[in-house]
């Protein structure tokens, strides 16, 4: 989806260029008196890097190693190193992950959790020992409503996704009878909630079941399907699940129905589990902005080919948000702020020109920015439609 022509100049052009957009506090190190300031700083990043949907981990880890990378190369007084930290999506690890970031490797700040539902196990361990978090990619709308003072994130929540994706499903994809499905996550039963909760409000007819994503046979839910007949489905949860769910719709011949999902589905993953054939046509909604191969904005274009050229790949979900969650923490050190105290200050007064959006944080750790796009399969690629409120299907 992006360009292939690729620089690595533009990789260091894009930090300098986002510097320019940050309206903060800062100046001096924060170091004792008398003490001088570290000459390396630990950030941390979490998600599952290797589970069945480290597909939508992988990029924001990446985008922020780009970030990171960057600062570095222009051997500044205070160094990043950036720990990476695989969770494989499971809250028990994630929580074991984080005590051993905090105690043994002495992190600042941590870019993530990557998922809600270990987000909501990790959070206190973060807040009690007051260690500044920016997630690139939970949107579990309950999430900000902890009292949480450490807790931050880069993309609108599942409050916001939700309705978006319903008013177009029920708008642009002339939706009537809808049946909405879930994986009983953190994640995705309160996306599903969501959605049922605003088309409820359009008149629209909801029925509504859930899946186990541990299970290969999901014909329980298909069947029912298969006898509603609904316009549209939606479905709460992730890729793999979500591709296994639509190649057995369509095997069970349920051929005509509309496939929707959040962002959890918005990965190549999807066509993968589902086929390409069967997966043609299907609608993603997302919190975060991809751009076409046209794109002409100088700082999205760079982005995208200075990942190019550092990982040889097209970013990705979530690698433009990882990458301004990066820089956030860039931009604190770089103001001489060595501490999780004082990031966390830092971060309270960012207000950022990033790749993704403009990055300021209200008092409860959200960001401002509340803009949700469409995404739709075509001939086998996930191609961009536009913001929701705009977006037509093709």
């Amino acid at each position: 989806m992006w360009p292939k022509t690729a620089r690595l100049g533009g990789a260091l052009a894009i930090g300098t260029a986002l510097t320019l957009g940050l309206a903060a506090c800062g100046g001096g190190s924060d170091a004792p008196a008398g003490q001088a300031a570290p000459s390396t700083v630990k950030i941390g990043f979490m998600g599952d890097l290797t589970g069945p949907n480290a597909g939508i981990v992988i990029p924001p880890r990446n985008g922020a190693k780009l970030a990171i990378d960057n600062y570095n190369k222009t051997n500044p007084a205070v160094k990043i190193e950036l720990v990476t930290y695989d969770s494989q999506g499971d809250a028990s690890k994630a929580v074991a992950l984080a005590q051993q970031a905090i105690k043994t490797d002495k992190i600042v700040g941590l870019i993530g959790p990557a998922f809600s539902g270990e987000s909501a196990q990790v959070g206190p361990v973060l807040e009690e020992a007051e260690i500044p978090s920016i997630t690139a990619s939970a949107t579990n709308a309950k999430l900000a409503e902890n009292g949480w003072k450490f807790w931050h994130r880069v993309l609108p929540n599942d409050a916001v996704q939700g309705p978006s994706i319903a008013d177009f499903i029920a708008g642009a994809a002339a939706g009537k009878n809808v049946f909405v499905i879930d994986d009983k996550s953190e994640y995705g039963k309160p996306l599903a909630d969501a959605v049922r909760a605003q088309l409820g409000t359009k008149g629209v007819k909801v029925t509504s079941d859930s899946l186990d994503p541990s299970e290969s046979d999901f014909s329980s839910v298909v069947n029912k399907v298969a006898g509603v007949k609904p316009d549209a489905l939606f479905f709460g949860g992730y890729y793999a699940a979500g591709g296994n769910l639509l190649k057995q719709l369509r095997d069970k011949g349920v051929k005509d129905t509309k496939f929707f999902s959040g962002d959890g589905s918005l990965d190549k993953g999807l066509i993968d589990g589902a086929g390409a054939p069967n997966a043609e046509g299907a609608l993603v909604g997302c919190p975060c902005y991809i751009a076409t191969p046209d794109v002409t904005d100088a700082k999205i274009k760079g982005f995208a080919d200075a990942y190019k050229a550092a990982f040889n790949a097209d970013p990705a979900i979530y690698a433009a948000e990882g990458y301004d969650a990066a820089t956030v923490f860039v931009e604190a050190i770089k103001a001489g702020n060595t501490t999780a105290a004082k990031i966390n200050d830092f971060i309270k007064t960012v207000d950022l020109a990033g790749v993704s959006k403009q990055v300021k944080f209200a008092a409860n750790g959200e960001v401002e920015a509340k803009d949700i796009y469409m995404y739709q399969v075509k001939n086998g690629a996930i191609t961009l439609l536009g913001k929701a409120t705009e977006a037509r299907i093709k």
